[in-house]
């Protein structure tokens, strides 16, 4: 499945890439009828779908040609993988992996009744990939996966591409989109910009104004609110760190308005995600309004999206925290996502199937 937030749409051609070939991408969005896989008569309109201009774009990155083999995982509506089918062509070979039986069954049907027929649609998790049907020429994926995950680079054909967002924190709604070559095994980035999807879950997700992972308190009563601290293997078992954090964060005891110009969400995010440390904090205190700071155990600050700044005093020692950062970015001139240096981290897992971590430097 996929889903882009309009916050997190940011449409630009990135210019290190080499050998993209636009008017490929151009002539398949002409010829696959985007509504009538997005809005089709016999199953609706599927809310699990991206942005068009943003599925062109990974697209463009990707740089796929014919007699590719090639995989998505993120079925969605269809659209991404019959564009994928058509630049890929006759002889060419399109996967399309999503975990939602529904949407898998309703976009192989949409893709047979077309005449599509290099393109075959599985329900299984993405980020196991699909070994059956590998090596692939290139991979991209329409939703977030925990880090990088082994199984895709090892399915990856020598020389080949993943293009796939990824989280720069373990806390959610923190994710650039990533060119990835991999030669010799080994992965490593060419390029990264702003962008986001759905966070790839173990089952299908209906809720989508909720994080899919890296949740360590909600609350439903009487207002939906949830917080995510990148410290949780330092809280209790009942999370008390974290419930204390959010409950002084709801409290509104200061707020403040931000003396800065309006909030750059993708550039403060990522600004925040290389520099303020394993006391990065991500909230949701109001359904339509992220918010991000920092916390510990005692103190809690955060910015929302509309400039508002919360905390849980005036002298708050989160609050002293999270200002320092808001300076340091507008001192560097809250520098775009794609200037940051990307790295990936090696991450092995507890059972042995691990990944990479992408991790920014400024």
């Amino acid at each position: 499945m996929s889903f882009t937030r309009p916050e997190q749409l940011h449409i630009r051609t990135c210019p290190s890439l080499q050998g993209v070939s636009v008017p490929s991408v151009a002539l398949a969005a002409e010829t696959v009828p985007e509504r009538h896989y997005t809005h089709h008569e016999g199953r609706g309109a599927t809310p699990h779908r991206s942005n068009p201009r943003v599925i062109h774009r990974e697209l463009t990155t990707l740089d796929v040609g014919p007699d590719m083999n090639v995989a998505e995982f993120g079925t969605g509506s269809g659209y991404s993988g019959a564009l994928l089918a058509h630049l890929v062509g006759p002889r060419g070979t399109v996967t399309s992996l999503d975990i939602d039986d529904y949407l898998v069954r309703w976009a192989g049907l949409i893709h047979h009744r077309r005449g599509v027929g290099n393109i075959r649609c599985h329900t299984a998790d993405g980020t196991s990939g699909f070994a059956d049907r590998a090596p692939y020429d290139r991979i991209v994926a329409w939703c977030t996966p925990p880090l990088l995950p082994q199984a895709w680079v090892d399915q990856t054909a020598d020389g080949g591409l993943i293009v796939a967002p990824l989280p720069i924190a373990a806390v959610p709604n923190m994710t650039l989109v990533t060119k990835i070559r991999v030669s010799g095994g080994r992965p490593s980035v060419e390029a990264v910009f702003n962008g986001g999807y759905i966070e790839a879950t173990a089952s299908p997700k209906t809720d989508l104004d909720l994080p899919g992972r890296w949740i360590d308190w909600e609350n439903r009563v009487p207002a939906p609110s949830w917080i995510s601290i990148a410290w949780r293997e330092d809280d209790d078992r009942l999370h008390t760190g974290a419930r204390t954090a959010l409950d002084r964060l709801l409290k509104n005891a200061y707020t403040e308005p931000y003396g800065g110009a309006a909030v750059d969400w993708p550039t403060w995010r990522t600004w925040a995600a290389a520099t303020v440390g394993p006391q990065l904090t991500m909230a949701g205190l109001n359904p339509e309004l992220w918010a991000l700071g920092h916390s510990t155990a005692t103190t809690a600050a955060v910015i929302q999206q509309d400039g508002a700044v919360l905390a849980e005093s005036a002298d708050s020692p989160s609050l002293t925290a999270l200002r320092g950062r808001l300076a340091a970015w507008e001192d560097a001139g809250r520098p775009a996502p794609e200037t940051h240096q990307p790295a990936l981290v090696r991450h092995d897992g507890d059972q042995g199937a691990g990944g990479w971590n992408l991790r920014l430097t400024l």
